[in-house]
């Protein structure tokens, strides 16, 4: 029986409250989308959520109408929101889900496979930014974790998308994750329980589910070396990408056994641009906000891209970008 829930009163509406919950955290109304995604544009959405913590997030859910559309977001790096806006509720979960620790407990923690060395578990939650998590991970003598620092998301991303560089992706790591549903209740699952593909996660039963936390196994080994890896990493991340413009890190997918950004680069398409937005001339599987960017100028650009390299090479890009919300 889900709980009695209404929302509080907008700033300025006067009357209302939420007598009949115990949120903890907070709202905002009308929040401008582009405050919270990496491309800096974008619409509104109707209501934003910053949880205090798990417990608050999980009453939140089990109050919610069940109509009410739901999106969880992180650092906002793979994420375009259209300029009309989004309805429903927007969490953020950066703020609040941001424990990250070595893992303790051997109960109910899936053992290492026989003859792997079996290292050590580390604890995340979604809202843990991914390059933080390789730096805990080397600065504890842990090896295997370096290609998160160049994931310019958090681990709940990650998760939901099996983000990964440098010949390396999340599920590789993951043992176990804690999932919580509509209703706000929360399930432990096994990677057994999902479909996971080159940046695909799908959970076997359909069910409605997202990632608050995971655990990791890596092996022990030289943290110096990894640290140096991590910086050798971040200074071609920095060589390599146009980190000083907003951006929402690899637009599209690699086809397989190909790379998006060369296809895109054959045809021509570096320096292309619908209003404010381009591709950039850095690193072709970019699209860079010049600056005043709407999530039009960038989704009208995506589709140019994917059109001109279809035309071309018979290869239809597919977005790893996710885009939500209504058209102006």
């Amino acid at each position: 029986m889900q709980a009695s829930f209404r929302y509080p009163a907008e700033p300025g509406a006067g009357g209302g409250a939420a007598a009949d919950t115990v949120l903890r955290g907070h709202f905002l109304y009308n929040e401008p989308m582009s405050r919270h995604v990496s491309w800096r544009a974008g619409g509104a959405a109707q209501r934003v959520y910053v949880p205090a913590d798990m417990a608050d997030l999980c009453l939140l859910l089990k109050g919610l109408p069940p109509e009410e559309a739901v999106h969880m977001v992180g650092l906002g790096s793979n994420l375009l929101v259209r300029d009309g806006g989004v309805r429903g509720v927007v969490v953020l979960l950066h703020g609040a889900l941001r424990a990250l620790a070595l893992e303790s407990r051997t109960h109910g923690i899936p053992p290492a496979p026989d003859g792997e060395n079996p290292g050590a578990v580390v604890y995340a939650e979604a809202g843990v930014a991914a390059p933080k998590l390789a730096r805990f991970c080397a600065n504890h003598d842990l090896v295997g974790a370096e290609f998160w620092a160049g994931i310019p998301g958090t681990v709940g991303g990650a998760l939901a998308m099996n983000a990964g560089c440098y010949g390396a992706e999340t599920w590789q790591r993951a043992i176990q994750v804690l999932t919580v549903n509509r209703t706000g209740r929360l399930t432990e699952r096994l990677p057994q329980d999902y479909v996971i593909d080159y940046r695909h996660v799908s959970l076997r039963t359909g069910q409605e589910e997202w990632f608050l936390a995971g655990w990791f196994r890596l092996p022990r080994g030289d943290g110096a070396a990894a640290r140096d890896t991590i910086r050798e990493l971040l200074r071609r991340r920095i060589a390599s990408q146009p980190l000083g413009l907003p951006n929402a890190g690899s637009v599209f997918r690699n086809p397989p056994g190909d790379y998006a950004a060369r296809l895109i680069e054959s045809c021509g398409l570096k320096g292309v641009r619908v209003g404010q937005a381009r591709v950039s001339e850095k690193h072709a599987n970019f699209i860079v906000n010049l600056g005043g960017a709407t999530a039009a100028d960038i989704e009208q650009l995506m589709e140019k891209v994917e059109d001109n390299v279809e035309a071309r090479t018979n290869v239809r890009l597919v977005r790893e970008v996710r885009v939500i919300g209504e058209r102006a």
